[in-house]
């Protein structure tokens, strides 16, 4: 049976993970934004999420996260060690996930959406082509199985995501030092922001959405955006030079490529 205490909780704390960066965008903003929030991408997120639920029913998540089969339960790992191992395999499940939705081009046409908002705020977090998040969600689930994650780790997990997604796009500053220390484990908004920037390969860097870890390991991780400013950097695909209409975004994945990435 489905609790909907949990799914409560999960929205309460999305809507606070939001209302946190939309606060601290206004509080310590990093770059002059022109608008204040997105209403494409809140839609955008809305459809995703309707789209997720009647392709990939709660009944299979809810059934996935009580698997109690999997790499886990056969190591006789339980407990917090569980929690922790499944939170930080999820998270390389979605690095690697994200690396190859920008390698094959089929994957990018859906991603290329998520890299067209041309001004990152607390929305761009949300900023995800419907068609791209079942097949992350699909993702997420054989990650879920395929480990043995227990029901805690994978609320812990998406709580981290649905935070980290949001204050990593958000408009807002940490103090220099303050962000050469957290990046140390987790990924800032500096540090993602080189993601977003269309100079030179900056899109081939930085892949990370919670830990660090992953694009230092696997030598993706990059300090700085190339652009002539790497503070505020020139965002969104190259050849670019409007911002899509919701309409233009569901349509996207449909359309030729212009940036050179047929593969």
């Amino acid at each position: 049976m489905i609790d909907r205490r949990i799914l409560l909780l999960r929205f309460l704390l999305f809507v606070a993970a939001f209302a946190l960066g939309f606060i601290l965008e206004r509080l310590v903003p990093a770059r002059r934004n022109r608008r204040r929030t997105s209403g494409a991408n809140v839609v955008l997120a809305v459809l995703a999420t309707v789209s997720s639920r009647l392709l990939v029913p709660l009944s299979l998540v809810f059934w996935a996260e009580g698997w109690h089969r999997g790499l886990f339960p056969w190591l006789g790992i339980g407990g917090v060690g569980a929690v922790v191992l499944g939170v930080a395999g999820l998270d390389l499940a979605i690095y690697l996930q994200h690396r190859l939705f920008h390698r094959w081009a089929w994957l990018w046409r859906f991603h290329r959406v998520h890299h067209t908002d041309l001004e990152l705020d607390v929305s761009s977090g949300i900023r995800f082509h419907p068609g791209e998040f079942v097949l992350s969600t699909l993702v997420k689930l054989g990650t879920i199985a395929l480990l043995g994650v227990p029901a805690l780790g994978v609320l812990a997990f998406e709580i981290l995501l649905n935070t980290c997604s949001l204050l990593t796009h958000a408009n807002w500053r940490l103090p220099a030092r303050a962000d050469r220390v957290l990046r140390g484990l987790f990924v800032t908004p500096a540090m993602h922001l080189v993601h977003h920037s269309r100079a030179g390969d900056d899109l081939e860097h930085n892949f990370g959405f919670c830990l660090s870890l992953w694009d230092r390991l696997f030598g993706t991780y990059r300090k700085r955006a190339g652009s002539i400013d790497p503070e505020v950097p020139e965002l969104g695909i190259v050849g670019q030079r409007e911002a899509p209409t919701l309409l233009a975004l569901l349509a996207l994945p449909f359309r030729p490529l212009s940036e050179g990435r047929e593969r």
